[in-house]
């Protein structure tokens, strides 16, 4: 058969070039070409490791200790550095202080989100987490005079939490039984996310309601999906794995069914609306479309409601449900420390009242217990991505408008500086000499402080229910493992959250 190839001429001479000579040396010129144009760093940008063509930085990452990998690459590139992946520049920021100058100083710099495929299938650009602009300062202020309405951050919502414990505890009780060994997860999830359920939707779900269930699995799905390698991948090259089979395929099927869930709730609200009754968000938003439809700047309608209710319970969820496993993991395995929580709480709260936000700042031992378990914890380690949306400058760099820029929380959490026993569970962190609560500038579980443009919407409620979730349940039961059990204290996967093992633990009646 005759070879199929290509003659040229190099000098005066002539070269016959076959189909694959001809292919490789394309693919080296493309791979060339990217290298240049796209592997560069630009004018006065942070240093980092060198980049690949293609892939960029993506073979110098542990995805599975993404947080501790940037922590080891800003000892030797400083704490502001870059990483390319795919063909994204990113700038990634460790230590709080860099923190603390970048988010909050310069909080309008990065207050933008960046345009990820995953994230932008989700939203759409809509909503509250992943939004920037004027429809982002637009939602923000009516979700936070909304959440300010029914009480994030009050004593209205006590009451509801209180009352949803009431139904975990007596379902606990009578279904799990006391002094068996039971795996608490489910009950977290259920405690939290009906509380969150109260406040969107207006009404609570019956344990083990399939569609509750499903929801709640959903939103634990998407959040491990969404940190995987391969949604980074589909994220930098999205028309590529568009194409091809894997999680980022199953995580846009999950979406769907959360979209349509949402829409179904909305549907049964528009059918019972009234306007002059706000009894849910979801209610405040509807009765929000009717009054702004003919404002020619307005942002509200049902597909942002869609999107925003979507965000509130990604906000509290899983962010709650994982610092209450990591809370009752810590209490199993220093069970002293359990016993110091129960003195205080008998001293203050007694047995025969249920626990108020009131008690809180009488309480600063079990405050500093559920602080070092947010700092232990660690649950969200990387804060969820920034994006500048102006020129950004950091220690003596340039950071153009639309770079991506990672904020490592862990950093801030592990400092070495910061505290005295960075990498031991210590409620004494949050204690002063005299025993009293104080507050760390190095604590930003959530986000750089509570002034930082992008700080948690939910941060108020989730406080307000792991404080008297974890006081109702020690003031009743004391818990333990089962004999002979050994616990994990490491987390079990990487993702937007960290989450620990799961574990088993046994509850006695005090």
């Amino acid at each position: 058969a005759a070879r199929m190839g290509l003659m040229v001429s190099v000098g005066g001479f002539h070269v016959d070039w076959d189909a694959s000579t001809l292919l490789l040396f394309a693919a080296v010129f493309i791979l060339t070409a990217s290298y240049i144009r796209n592997c560069r760093r630009p004018t006065n940008f942070p240093p980092g490791p060198w980049t690949l063509p293609v892939v960029g930085n993506m073979h110098n990452l542990d995805h599975h200790r993404m947080h501790l990998n940037l922590m080891r690459l800003a000892e030797r590139y400083g704490d502001v550095f870059s990483l390319q992946l795919g063909q994204e520049w990113m700038v990634v920021l460790n230590g709080p202080a860099i923190l603390k100058e970048a988010l909050v100083n310069q909080g309008d710099s990065v207050a933008d989100r960046p345009k990820l495929q995953l994230n932008m299938d989700a939203s759409h650009g809509l909503g509250l987490g992943f939004s920037s602009g004027h429809l982002w300062k637009q939602q923000r202020q009516f979700a936070i005079s909304t959440l300010r309405y029914f009480g994030s951050g009050s004593k209205s919502l006590e009451p509801v939490i209180l009352q949803e414990y009431t139904h975990c505890a007596k379902r606990f009780r009578d279904f799990k039984g006391v002094g068996r060994p039971f795996a608490p997860h489910l009950m977290f999830y259920n405690i939290v996310t009906n509380v969150i359920c109260s406040l969107v939707f207006g009404h609570r779900f019956e344990y083990g309601d399939k569609d509750f269930e499903k929801l709640m699995n959903s939103f634990g799905s998407c959040l491990r999906i969404e940190a995987s390698v391969c949604a980074q991948l589909y994220n930098s090259f999205p028309r590529l794995m568009g194409c091809l089979p894997g999680p980022h395929q199953t995580v846009k099927r999950i979406y769907q069914n959360i979209r349509d869930f949402i829409k179904e709730k909305i549907k049964e609200h528009k059918q019972n609306l009234d306007p002059s009754t706000t009894g849910d968000y979801i209610d405040c938003y509807l009765n929000k479309i009717q009054k702004t439809n003919l404002e020619p700047n307005s942002t509200f309608h049902e597909e942002n409601l869609v999107v925003c209710v979507w965000d509130l319970f990604l906000a509290g969820t899983d962010t709650t449900t994982c610092t209450l496993r990591w809370l009752f993991l810590f209490m199993a395995k220093y069970p002293e420390m359990q016993e110091k929580v129960q003195a205080e709480i008998d001293a203050v709260i007694g047995r025969s009242r249920q626990a108020s936000m009131d008690d809180c700042v009488n309480m600063p031992y079990t405050n500093a217990v559920i602080h070092e378990s947010l700092r232990m914890g660690n649950v969200v380690p990387l804060s969820l991505l920034h994006a500048t949306g102006q020129e950004l400058h950091l220690r003596g760099y340039t950071i153009p408008k639309g770079t991506t820029v990672i904020a490592n929380l862990t950093s801030a959490l592990f400092d070495k500086n910061e505290w005295e026993t960075p990498f031991a569970f210590n409620p004494g962190h949050f204690l002063d000499e005299e025993g009293k609560f104080r507050k760390r500038a190095a604590f930003i579980p959530f986000s750089a402080g509570p002034v930082g443009r992008r700080v948690c919407l939910g941060e108020n409620l989730a406080r307000m229910m792991l404080f008297l979730f974890f006081t109702s349940f020690m003031q009743e039961f004391s818990i333990s493992f089962p004999a002979g059990v050994s616990p994990v204290m490491e987390y079990y996967h990487f993702g937007v959250t960290l989450s620990p093992h799961p574990y088993e633990i046994c509850a006695a009646s005090r």
